[in-house]
């Protein structure tokens, strides 16, 4: 006769025998799934869910309990009690395994701050049941909980989702934040995957409430970028002045932040227009004086006459990835699976004044399936290219100057392909490749993506987002400085 372990078994007897079958399918899991495969004719009854509601049951109930865990906020008298049972925490975590056998009493106390105490309870249910809900303002909270106890998979999967989620909304926003706390505990992953969001979403950073709580150093580090996707440096002075206004940093501060800005990006007539209504620009003129001559030379000398007297590969002349129209252009590829595309957009020679209202035409071809190297594009008269295709390739794009002209002296091209997807309901970059004048096109382009499926994490609404930038630099010539 099967019993109930509710009405006649001891609670403690069920803890051990449920906890019992849980390690063993974690240890043995290998072995049960082998032994599943060899048999052919078994049939697998599967009864985790209610397993999981057992276990939550018992934990609500404290049926059983052996330990009393009293949770203690710091500084208040706030105080939470939860009937605990051992051998689920000596089993998930070593650290509660060394508390339990060190203690006196049949309580153990834990000290933890506001925000890890308000969430205690949700981190003591994942040990009993192994799942979690949770919002992105509990994230940090869980993950401070999950490394102080040692829950290393909890760890990991909140580092997972928070490096997910990172494109979600929030009133005022999290990515900062998260940064900030990976930062702290020396989580290079997580550090990384922020700042390359911030990085290549920064226009809609600058716009959002999180930007004003970007802290100086990520701030400063942000400006020394080259990377950075935003519509103009423009764009970039504007939103720094601001955040300049809210936070009043130190005035060393201020002064490091303004000599990043890459003035020579500017055209004059903004220059001009900051020198004369820019509070920030007029107070600290003075600290950026030389910065702004060398943007004015920059702007109405012969890009080829400047570089015989100064270094024109330093970060001034430096594009960054700017979405404006002068820099490139988006490119929406609808059903990119099918067949061949080309595209044909404008952008200027060069950021130079002088050389502003010159053209550079370029010809893009995407095909979803061609092997370049061996099977160069040719023109038609009518300049079209003419790629050779064939079964069993993968994307490629190309991007190539339509003509050639004296004035391309000196200068040499970037080309970036910006990848969008959908994240959350919100347009975010997926991916960023970079290839240079010497090479027509992006070797490792969508070389894990999946276009074929309608899914497909590189696609929105089934069509490819691109935009494309190409990024003017100029060389310093190998002429005597006078």
């Amino acid at each position: 006769m099967v019993r109930s372990c509710e009405q006649e078994i001891p609670a403690w007897v069920c803890v051990g025998t449920l906890l019992l079958f849980i390690h063993s399918v974690t240890v043995s899991g290998a072995a049960l799934k082998h032994d599943v495969a060899l048999d052919s004719g078994a049939t697998v009854l599967n009864h985790t869910m209610n397993l999981v509601h057992r276990m939550e049951t018992l934990l609500a109930l404290g049926n059983g309990s052996d330990v009393t865990l009293r949770v203690e906020t710091i500084n208040t008298d706030e105080v939470k009690v939860i009937q605990a049972h051992s051998l689920v925490l000596t089993l998930q975590s070593d650290v509660f395994e060394e508390l339990l056998l060190s203690r006196n009493t049949s309580s153990v106390v834990l000290r933890e701050t506001p925000d890890c105490a308000a969430i205690f309870e949700k981190f003591v249910r994942y040990l009993y049941c192994g799942d979690i809900s949770l919002r992105l303002d509990q994230a940090i909270s869980l993950h401070k909980l999950a490394s102080k106890y040692h829950v290393w998979g909890l760890q990991e999967g909140l580092t997972q989702y928070m490096t997910q989620h990172l494109s979600s909304d929030s009133p005022t926003g999290h990515v900062v934040g998260w940064y900030n706390y990976a930062l702290q505990i020396g989580d290079i992953t997580l550090r990384d995957s922020c700042l390359q969001y911030l990085s290549w979403n920064l226009s809609s950073v600058l716009q959002s409430r999180e930007w004003g709580f970007i802290s100086e150093d990520l701030l400063l580090s942000l400006l020394q970028r080259s990377d950075l996707i935003l519509q103009s440096e423009l764009e970039l002075y504007e939103a720094l002045e601001g955040w300049i206004n809210q936070n009043q940093p130190v005035r060393m501060t201020v002064e490091s932040a303004l000599r990043a800005v890459r003035y020579g990006m500017i055209h004059p007539q903004h220059l001009f227009r900051l020198q004369k209504h820019s509070p920030l620009m007029v107070k600290y003129y003075e600290s950026i004086r030389d910065l702004l001559y060398l943007a004015f030379q920059f702007h109405s000398a012969s890009p080829i006459q400047l570089a015989k007297y100064f270094d024109v590969n330093c970060s001034i002349f430096t594009p960054r990835n700017y979405l404006s129209s002068a820099w490139g252009s988006p490119w929406i590829i609808n059903n990119p699976t099918r067949d061949d595309r080309s595209f044909s957009f404008q952008t200027q020679l060069g950021p130079s004044g002088h050389d502003s209202s010159k053209r550079v035409t370029w010809n893009a071809l995407f095909s979803p399936r061609w092997l370049p190297l061996s099977a160069r594009s040719t023109y038609t008269e009518l300049g079209a290219m003419q790629p050779t295709r064939t079964e069993g390739g993968r994307p490629r794009i190309i991007v190539t100057p339509a003509t050639s002209s004296p004035d391309f002296a000196g200068v040499s091209f970037q080309k970036t392909v910006i990848v969008m997807t959908k994240q959350q309901g919100k347009v975010v970059v997926k991916h960023v490749y970079n290839f240079h004048q010497s090479t027509e096109e992006a070797g490792d382009f969508l070389l894990d993506a999946d276009l074929q499926r309608r899914a497909s994490e590189y696609l929105i609404d089934s069509s490819l987002y691109l935009h494309i930038v190409i990024k003017p630099l100029y060389h310093t010539l190998l002429v005597a400085r006078k």
